[in-house]
């Protein structure tokens, strides 16, 4: 396994659609190799989620993962071609960061659960529900596939601010879910 580059903002990649992985792809050595080393950088990189737009590669796969125990642990996911549906209420505001976004964290609305129909890394299809902190990722990572930043979801910039200085002033010494890039 290997870590890939991650690609910042301002990479065409990262404002671009992503296409669907092609069957044909998903049964191969390669494709393997990339869930693999995307996996890996998610982990090195102290991630919660990454998108292949996000390594340079324009296809809609994302994975995620917490680690540790607890309740916010979740186990690793490889989400290929995922379709959302929102369930209703209102969007709830947290804060997000990302790893092609080094170092700041604003406040985005999310929708509190979605319901995910995707396929797996064998290609095999899944559909479930998920709430609060996963679906809060999951939504973010399949932004990165429809070319959009957590920046477009704010409502207001004046909550961006720098990792030490939220950290500080914002989380003071009590620490939260939401240092985790996603």
């Amino acid at each position: 396994m290997a870590v890939l580059e991650i690609v910042r903002m301002g990479h065409p990649v990262l404002r671009a659609p992503a296409a669907p992985v092609p069957a044909s792809a998903m049964r191969g050595a390669a494709f393997a190799r990339l869930v693999d080393d995307m996996v890996e950088t998610m982990r090195a990189e102290g991630g919660v989620g990454l998108a292949a737009p996000q390594v340079g590669i324009g296809w809609r796969l994302f994975v995620l993962e917490v680690s540790g125990p607890g309740p916010e642990a979740i186990p690793l996911r490889v989400v290929v071609n995922p379709e959302l549906t929102p369930e209703p209420g209102e969007p709830v505001e947290d804060w997000e960061g990302c790893l092609s976004i080094p170092d700041l964290r604003g406040l985005v609305p999310r929708h509190h659960a979605v319901r995910v129909r995707a396929l797996d890394r064998h290609g095999a299809p899944s559909e479930y529900r998920v709430e609060g902190f996963e679906a809060r990722i999951v939504q973010h990572e399949n932004d990165h596939l429809d070319g959009v930043l957590f920046l477009d979801r704010m409502r207001d910039l004046r909550s961006l601010a720098f990792y030490d200085e939220w950290h500080r002033y914002v989380l003071g010494s009590a620490g939260s879910r939401a240092e985790r890039p996603e």
